[in-house]
């Protein structure tokens, strides 16, 4: 009898799942295999001629000299004014996810300047808040220093965009690394 009950129990699932398939199509070959719809190209609002201009013009007078840096060691550390304390420090500790990075090692420091440039103008383009900019600790600079450590320190102060940035965590670069904070312009206004 336990058999005659499992077969009825079965044949009315199946009923049931009849009845709620009812009218449903099987898909053609082709359905089931379409490729995705390709996403819209993303837009730009500035072209790259625009990017590199307000660059240019951050740069534009280099005579100016820089704002000072806090040096303790090897450690980069600048902040502009009007950043606060908590959002450096936060900064600092590696509290902010990074974005985007660069690696500068095994460049010159003609060849970094211009991935600096580009990279800044990109991260600027797409709004990026924080970055890390590899440029290693020199160490095989010789008497003359860490000298792309030199560059990115004195680059970074002249954009405008640039609100902070600090030597990253020993654990993601430390002294051969920068984490750098970037305006939101969005939040400020500005575009």
């Amino acid at each position: 009898m336990a058999t005659g009950d499992g077969e009825d129990r079965r044949d009315a699932e199946l009923a049931l799942f009849r009845e709620a398939m009812r009218g449903v199509r099987r898909l053609g070959l082709e359905a089931r295999h379409a490729p995705a719809k390709p996403l819209p190209r993303p837009r730009a609002r500035f072209t790259r001629a625009d990017r590199l201009a307000v660059l240019a013009e951050s740069l534009a007078d280099l005579r100016q000299p820089l704002a000072p840096v806090v040096e303790s060691g090897e450690e980069l550390l600048y902040r502009r004014d009007g950043v606060p304390e908590q959002v450096f420090r936060r900064l600092r500790s590696g509290q902010y996810r990074v974005e985007a990075e660069l690696d500068l090692h095994g460049l010159t420091v003609l060849q970094a300047e211009a991935e600096l440039a580009a990279f800044l103008g990109e991260a600027l383009t797409r709004e990026l808040r924080v970055l890390r900019i590899v440029h290693g600790k020199g160490l095989r600079s010789g008497n003359r220093g860490p000298v792309l450590k030199i560059l990115v320190n004195g680059y970074l102060q002249r954009v405008d965009a640039v609100l902070a940035f600090a030597s990253a965590r020993e654990v993601d670069g430390g002294a051969g690394a920068a984490l750098v904070l970037l305006a939101n312009r969005r939040r400020s206004g500005t575009r």
